[in-house]
């Protein structure tokens, strides 16, 4: 596992609780948040990497190591992914919690 990969991580769960905190509909408790903040912060480099947008896997690739856009990078994606997978898995437990 190379450090963008683990600087996505915690920054998704970073981003999960966050999001947790401002929607409290949403929030599934500290745990869950940070195990779906986790999965967003995995999952959104790697579709952006797929689409050719973000590029923090291509640059640590071709320097040898990671400069300091990369890291912003993979702190940006991994947190907005946390928070973005938190508030799409909130909205559809709200809507399924209803009749």
């Amino acid at each position: 596992m190379d450090l963008g990969t683990i600087i996505g991580l915690i920054s998704g769960a970073v981003g999960g609780n966050v999001a947790g905190g401002l929607m409290k509909n949403a929030s599934m408790g500290t745990a869950g948040n940070s195990v779906i903040g986790v999965i967003g912060g995995l999952v959104l480099p790697i579709v952006l990497s797929k689409l050719g947008i973000g590029g923090a896997a291509a640059a640590a690739g071709a320097t040898g190591g990671m400069d300091i856009m990369s890291i912003v990078t993979s702190l940006v994606s991994g947190g907005v992914g946390g928070g973005g997978l938190l508030a799409i898995v909130g909205l559809i437990k709200n809507a399924m919690a209803k009749p």
